[in-house]
């Protein structure tokens, strides 16, 4: 593999299925500098881990645009063409601003607000599952890993269910902004969709918050729109903004979990089986995909506000950074034989949440949905298999998962 080619390779489409010979090739130059104006590339998973809790690293639009990143003011990212969500925000207005979404979404003020949706999730499954009907194969992520978690979402919002349907429509071209190589492939149409998409959910996201500021319900949006921390409150737009921020990059990161996950579960019939009859191992299930198949591969938006040094490569402020969590969660330095899937692995200290003041604010959520279904699944599916593999893979390089996973199974339990 040509070592200039490194940087293509990570976004080129053709290694989606498979791109872990590309990182395997890109730890050997642990922090890659290709192109004088690209991005310094992070493969290794302490250099990961280390500079995801450097405060000298940097999540805010104004860097990232100074460092180069030349749409990251205009992009529509998670938040929907808003304001930036706290994930693009650095502190101290990235720290009052999570701590007040914290308080709405689990600890102190709502602890078990997720586990107490673990009943409603359950039935959630079992009604996709029992859609499945007499069908001897099905579409899993058309059918049930991309209907679940924004069921879940939405509820958890507080979003009616008759408007749910509505959301799909809205996250695609959304999601496919996060990915550089599309963000920068200049199809009219594209941005087009994207900024329809954003203006859509921006409305509806604003009429629901006008609804909950005159009638609180008891859910999220309403916990959000009344804030009342020692921080002070939210404003319409700030609530806006973290609204999208849960709503598409939290759903996007499950579904293609859940089917990573099983994907893996079918390449791996043994512990499939393990899962059928034991579901208690689903928690130590989804922590190992977590490393070994992780939903979200890289983080591309990060910038050096100061020089740093990284294995004896200076890098200058004002630089772009890629880390490559995926890279980093199959590092030998880090993990035994890493490309093995183990869930009985004894150490999963993965990236796959990322760390930092930056992790992953909807994990617990995710999860909760990802053991769940896949728990279901093995248990209920009679001799599931794959039609195809590998199957067919969505153009984005940073939220990575199949299109399509098509399973053919004798029926159901």
């Amino acid at each position: 593999m040509p070592h200039d080619s490194l940087l293509r390779q990570i976004t080129d489409f053709a290694n989606r299925a498979n791109p872990y010979p590309v990182y395997e090739e890109l730890r050997r130059t642990p922090v890659l500098h290709e192109e004088e104006n690209g991005p310094y590339i992070i493969s290794s998973y302490y250099d990961i881990k280390a500079l995801l809790h450097d405060p000298r690293i940097s999540s805010d639009a104004k860097n990232l645009a100074a460092a180069g990143d030349e749409d990251s003011l205009n992009q529509g990212d998670e938040t929907g063409g808003l304001p930036p969500s706290f994930l693009r925000l650095d502190p101290p207005e990235h720290d009052r601003l999570r701590r007040i979404a914290n308080s709405a979404f689990g600890p102190p003020h709502r602890p078990r607000r997720i586990e107490n949706m673990r009943g409603e999730m359950r039935e959630i499954v079992a009604g996709l599952i029992d859609g499945f009907g007499d069908a001897r194969q099905i579409d899993l992520v058309d059918q049930f890993a991309y209907p679940f978690p924004v069921t879940v979402i939405c509820r958890l919002l507080g979003v009616p269910r008759e408007d749910e349907p509505r959301f799909r429509a809205w996250v695609d071209p959304l999601v496919a902004t996060l990915d550089p190589e599309t963000r920068h492939a200049g199809d009219p149409d594209f941005h087009k969709a994207a900024q329809e998409a954003r203006m859509q959910l921006g409305m509806y996201l604003a009429g629901l918050v006008e609804q909950r500021s005159k009638d609180p319900q008891d859910d999220l949006l309403s916990d959000l729109v009344d804030s009342r921390g020692p921080e002070g409150s939210m404003t319409m737009m700030e609530v806006l903004s973290t609204s999208v921020l849960l709503l598409i990059a939290g759903h996007e990161t499950t579904v293609n979990l859940i089917t990573n996950g099983m994907l893996t579960l079918l390449r791996h019939p043994e512990i499939l089986q393990r899962l059928r009859e034991d579901p208690g191992l689903s928690i130590r299930i989804v922590e190992e995909l977590l490393r070994y198949e992780p939903p979200v591969q890289l983080v591309p938006q990060r910038a050096s506000i100061a020089d740093i040094e990284v294995r004896g490569v200076r890098i200058p402020k004002g630089s772009r950074i890629w880390l490559v969590l995926a890279a980093g969660n199959r590092d030998p330095e880090r993990f035994k034989n890493p490309g093995r899937f183990d869930p009985d692995r004894e150490d999963i200290q993965h990236l796959g949440f990322g760390s930092g003041i930056h992790s992953c604010f909807g994990a617990p959520l995710a999860r909760l949905e990802t053991q769940i279904a896949l728990s279901e699944l093995a248990r209920r599916l009679e001799d599931p298999r794959l039609v195809e593999d590998p199957p067919p893979y969505r153009p984005n390089a940073v939220l990575r998962g199949p299109r399509h996973l098509n399973i053919a199974f004798e029926g159901l339990r």
